[in-house]
């Protein structure tokens, strides 16, 4: 079977598990599998419930999860998201789940240790099923339609829980939501030296920069995504910052000076918006992103003094939704 399915492109390569009628049923839990979501881009086709159940099922996820593959797809389809965009592009982009709220331990989605990694089923499915989809509903199959130049890991699967017994701030969202951000894959923060928090959000910040980067050549709609290591959360948050706190201090300092941008990347590209053109001084360090509201900050991973940075591809907005169940 994973043959015929290969053959016609109905998968990513990997083994599926064969989507019969029960098994879908099962998946749709009474709900109508003609409700639909609306169209998902560049093929425009619309994307069903039974559709989305189909994938789920070939993706291995358990039906319990339904619920919050529904509210992603939800999520992706809102005009900020730009799905046509994140599927389209050349750039490496893939849609991000990150699980909020009390389902997440429910549905087995990680949040510790190697959370973006290998080794639970939740995280690997339900990233799966919503890779499936955009494949099989939206028509994204590289180099026709997905024109990433050489894509990423992250298009095979990529969901992560946030960790919010870990922040010394607290759940970015305490209730049952699911985030999409179309980001590159993750960029690891190495400090295991700094022991204040201007130490580390100082590497933070210089990671977050690079003339290579989508960040900030398209400004007026740049996100950036922090997730902290529960072991750098709690020094940050041992010097008195707040969350708002982190986000000014990235907004402030993950800047490059105009006389390194001029060195190549993306500098001169239609898109900068016209203020930025108008800078003349080279020393002038400029944002990456339009406000500090634009620093998404997380808790996630395990033990270790590590971080990451998620750029977005420029052009996506993150967007998020409740989980909620589906009524028949």
């Amino acid at each position: 079977m994973l043959a015929a399915f290969c053959e016609r492109q109905w998968c990513d390569g990997l083994p599926i598990v064969p989507p019969t009628e029960a098994r879908v049923r099962a998946m749709l839990g009474g709900a109508p599998g003609d409700r639909s979501l609306g169209v998902m881009p560049p093929l425009w086709r619309l994307a069903t419930l039974e559709k989305l159940a189909i994938n789920a099922v070939m993706a291995g996820c358990e039906p319990a999860a339904f619920p919050l593959i529904v509210a992603a797809v939800e999520a992706m389809l809102d005009p900020s998201f730009n799905l046509y965009g994140v599927q389209a592009t050349t750039h490496p982009v893939a849609p991000l789940l990150i699980v909020h709220g009390p389902i997440a331990a429910a549905l087995g989605v990680h949040s510790g240790s190697g959370c973006f990694g290998p080794g639970f089923r939740g995280n690997a499915t339900i990233g799966r099923a919503i890779r499936l989809t955009l494949l099989n509903i939206g028509g994204a199959w590289p180099g026709r339609h997905d024109m990433a130049t050489q894509g990423s890991p992250a298009k095979f699967s990529y969901c992560i829980a946030e960790h919010g017994e870990a922040s010394p701030w607290g759940a970015l969202h305490e209730d049952n939501v699911v985030t999409v951000f179309g980001g590159e894959p993750p960029h690891n923060v190495n400090d295991h030296v700094s022991t204040t928090a201007g130490g580390i959000l100082a590497t933070v910040a210089d990671t977050a920069v690079s003339l290579g980067s989508n960040v900030g050549w398209y400004f007026s709609q740049s996100q950036l995504l922090i997730v902290l290591g529960p072991e750098h959360a709690k020094t940050i948050a041992g010097d008195g910052l707040s969350r708002a706190d982190v986000q000014r201090f990235v907004f402030e300092h993950a800047r490059l000076p105009l006389r390194t941008l001029k060195l190549g990347g993306m500098w001169g590209i239609h898109d900068w918006p016209r203020w930025m053109h108008a800078i003349t001084d080279d020393d002038a360090l400029v944002p990456q992103v339009p406000s500090p509201e634009d620093v998404m900050v997380i808790v996630a991973g395990g033990p270790g003094k590590h971080s990451s940075v998620v750029p977005n591809c420029t052009f996506s907005r993150a967007v998020s939704r409740p989980v909620r169940p589906i009524h028949p």
